[in-house]
């Protein structure tokens, strides 16, 4: 039986992806800042679908954070098949408006939590000779937008690289974009969505299942939605200035989480 390590994973998409892990009959090591939600969430998928659930308790903002659960990836003796690094957040305000203290702590989870993590994660899997890891970035990586949309592209070009260094090694590297997701994520910003029209939402539990059958076709990029692979590819042909405009007009965070 494989094992999967899901940061962020008692909300969002990160929560969709425990269920259909384990739905599918996946261990599963949880991470998240909230020890009570984890422990329930844990309960909860082990009596549902008889896995094994571990739970660990970490701030991924924090060093300490970060190094517990890079010890955890790079256990040999209970290997980790799996990684999804899903953990993130988003900021209200543009530029300026945002202290410098949120925007590090931002590029610390997004992106170096994310580097050491996906690091720890395939130098063991690449010695196993298989393995897989998931970056979830979004679709804000495609848009200038502030630093959350370029603390995803930064994610979309690690992960690429990452993937490209690997091929032949074993080991699948992916990162995920996906659109506007219903989740904890903007109310956690204070961010209203009143101004998001409603085929733009998509469903967290669909996005999972969509990302995991991605991983298994070999893509380094994944976008999980017909919808957002028609605006994405729109995207290209028209000047960022005006993607720029576009994302203002949508709220400060332009994609999920």
């Amino acid at each position: 039986m494989t094992t999967a390590l899901i940061t962020g994973s008692t909300a969002g998409i990160g929560a969709a992806f425990a269920r259909k892990l384990a739905a599918d009959g996946h261990d599963l090591v949880l991470v998240a800042r909230d020890i009570v939600r984890l422990r329930e969430q844990a309960t909860e998928l082990h009596d549902r679908h008889g896995i094994e659930a571990e739970v660990l308790r970490a701030d991924l903002a924090e060093d300490k954070g970060i190094e517990v659960v890079a010890e955890r990836l790079g256990d040999r003796r209970n290997p980790v098949d799996l990684l999804i690094n899903n953990a993130g957040f988003g900021n209200k305000g543009r530029y300026l408006e945002v202290s410098m203290a949120d925007e590090l702590r931002m590029l610390k989870v997004h992106c170096e939590a994310v580097l050491r993590l996906t690091s720890a994660a395939a130098e063991a899997m690449r010695e196993r000779g298989r393995g897989g890891v998931v970056n979830v970035a979004s679709t804000a990586a495609f848009v200038p937008r502030g630093t959350y949309g370029a603390s995803k592209a930064w994610v979309v070009q690690f992960t690429q690289g990452a993937a490209q260094d690997l091929a032949g090694n074993g080991v699948r590297l992916m990162a995920l974009c996906p659109g506007f997701v219903r989740t904890e994520f903007h109310k956690r910003a204070g961010m209203g969505t009143d101004s998001i029209p409603k085929w733009m939402w998509l469903d967290a539990d669909k996005v999972a299942e969509a990302a995991l059958a991605d991983l298994a076709r070999g893509k380094s990029v994944s976008v999980p939605d017909p919808r957002y692979k028609a605006l994405m590819g729109a995207a290209k042909l028209v000047p960022r200035g005006a993607l720029g405009g576009l994302s203002s007009r949508t709220g400060r965070k332009y994609g999920p989480q």
